[in-house]
């Protein structure tokens, strides 16, 4: 299958254009790759009904589809039930395990939670893992690596899987047994890392560089946000409309990216009339965004993080802050901090109500609490439910 050949990679830093075939993690001048994509407006007429997965939305993602054949459009395609040909679509086809779809639930008459570890591996990152996958099995990449705190490598071992790849996962020590084992029993190699979170991606990357095998990264890999603005898509077809306020963890931003660049795509192609609050959430723990945020400051602090039972967004260099941090500037986003101590009862008031979330998950709600304290009822709020209890209890 050949990739348009409008479609690269961009670095962040020097402007630098690179096929999206390439092996490299990054440019050679250090910077992040961007992806040069741009999907069509969003028209709810090319959402694919018929499948019931995140590739539904396959229109508006990076797969990588040959040019369309003269006098035919996508829209025409689909419509006439030409997407089922396997010789059109064998990437994502091959890779897909059923993810996305995932119901969204009234927890009370001001918030909603959108169920995302009813997931194959229990996380919302198989809705990146499944476009980054199918993207790699498309260039024909036989073996990856990717350093996580358990729930992304996971999706990529996962998903590596089911298209036949090769995977190790670099995980700090402390993540959880249950993470592991899972890891381990899609095939991949795990590598325990002592040391932080950050130490576990420095060693992954030095790998990555010395041995030149493909960095699968949650992180890095642009792919792997266009998966996760996914969660948007389905919001909005869903509700038939998005929340007035959307709280997300953020670490890494992995959540966080893809939604604002879904959120850009609805406000672009008219779809909603303004952008929606966005309530970011770190851990009081480890919060170089919150930190950076509340100085004005365009890059993430320096922190040094503590323990915390929000491991998924104990993040204390995260690679792409400077991009995130501009969102948050250029939309007015508001960043908050999950209190440590409430992260427990947070949890357990969940499960009292029949939702067992994973701590990261929780810490969210926490926050979610905290402030409604603070500042009275936040109506119409949706908050992602993003990992499974039995993922964390350790």
């Amino acid at each position: 299958m050949a990739y348009n050949t409008s479609m690269n990679f961009v670095c962040s830093l020097c402007g630098k254009k690179a096929p999206v075939s390439t092996r490299a993690a990054m440019c050679e001048c250090g910077g992040l790759w961007k992806l040069d994509f741009q999907p069509p407006p969003f028209d709810p007429d090319l959402i694919d009904r018929r499948e019931w997965s995140l590739f539904r939305y396959r229109a508006f993602l990076p797969l990588g589809e040959p040019e369309e054949p003269e006098g035919a459009t996508h829209r025409e395609r689909v419509m006439s039930g030409e997407h089922a040909s396997a010789s059109i679509y064998p990437a994502w086809r091959a890779v897909s395990l059923g993810e996305g779809m995932t119901p969204i639930v009234r927890l009370d008459e001001d918030l909603l939670l959108k169920m995302d570890y009813f997931m194959p591996t229990l996380s919302f990152k198989d809705r990146g893992a499944a476009v980054l996958v199918a993207h790699c099995r498309a260039i024909g990449v036989d073996s990856v690596i990717q350093d996580s705190s358990g729930n992304a490598g996971n999706s990529i071992a996962a998903y590596s899987a089911r298209a036949g790849i090769k995977c190790e996962i670099l995980v700090p020590e402390g993540t959880s047994p249950a993470k592991i084992a899972m890891i381990r029993s899609h095939g991949a190699q795990v590598t325990i890392v002592p040391g932080s979170r950050d130490h576990c991606a420095d060693v992954c990357r030095a790998k990555v560089a010395r041995e030149g095998v493909y960095y699968a990264s949650h992180v890095y890999n642009p792919f792997f946000y266009e998966g996760t603005k996914t969660y948007i898509y389905e919001a909005w077809e869903q509700l038939g409309r998005i929340p007035a306020h959307l709280f997300v963890p953020l670490g890494n931003g992995t959540l966080f990216l893809g939604m604002v660049k879904a959120l850009e795509e609805l406000l672009a192609a008219g779809i909603i009339a303004r952008m929606p609050e966005v309530i970011a959430v770190q851990s009081e723990r480890c919060a170089p965004i919150a930190r950076a945020y509340e100085d004005g400051a365009p890059s993430p602090a320096r922190v040094t993080p503590l323990p915390t039972l929000a491991e998924g967004i104990a993040i204390g260099v995260p690679a792409r802050g400077e991009e995130i941090l501009g969102y948050i500037y250029k939309y007015n986003m508001k960043v908050i901090l999950a209190p440590e101590e409430r992260i427990p009862e947070a949890r357990a008031a969940l499960a009292g109500r029949g939702i067992y979330c994973e701590h990261t998950s929780a810490a969210t709600y926490a926050a979610y609490l905290a402030l409604r304290e603070k500042q009275g009822r936040i109506y119409d709020s949706l908050i992602p439910m993003c990992g499974a209890g039995l993922k964390s209890d350790h």
